[in-house]
């Protein structure tokens, strides 16, 4: 079961799993300012980012 537990933690982090909560810590703590995006909206613009800069990913 430790196994599997690991094996899920890892898919999670490699999926990118814990970016928005993350990310929304960050904006909170240091730009309180800025409007907190859903989590539709972020990972819209995430993967609209990727789509510009192809070169920051692995394939």
């Amino acid at each position: 079961m430790r196994a599997v537990r690991a094996g899920a933690r890892y898919m999670n982090a490699v999926l990118g799993g814990q970016d928005y909560p993350r990310y929304v810590e960050h904006l909170r703590r240091r730009h309180p300012d800025r409007p907190i995006p859903t989590e539709s909206e972020y990972w819209r613009e995430r993967h609209a980012a990727a789509d510009r800069n192809p070169g920051t990913r692995c394939c």
